[in-house]
C-alpha cells in the first residue's frame, strides 16, 4: 500500500524512506488492527503525508498515529 501511494505523490522518495514508512504502516495496522482496504488506504495517505511533511523519525510518526 505504501508503494502505491507513494507513486502518486510529487515527491520522489528514496528506498531507506519507504522502508521507515513502511515499517510504520506495518506497526499501526497490528497495533490498531486494521483490516479493511480504506482504512489501509487512509492510513498510508496519512503516514506519506507527515513523512513528506518533515516528520521522518519511525517513533514519532508511530505516536503521530496510535
Amino acid at each position: 500500500m505504501i508503494r502505491e501511494k507513494m507513486s502518486a505523490s510529487q515527491t520522489p522518495m528514496q528506498e531507506e524512506d519507504v522502508a521507515v514508512c513502511q515499517r510504520v504502516y506495518d506497526h499501526i495496522c497490528e497495533a490498531r488492527h486494521i483490516s479493511t482496504d480504506s482504512e489501509r488506504e487512509e492510513l498510508a495517505i496519512q503516514i506519506l503525508h507527515f513523512y513528506q511533511h518533515g516528520v521522518k523519525d519511525q517513533g514519532s510518526l508511530e505516536r503521530l498515529l496510535l
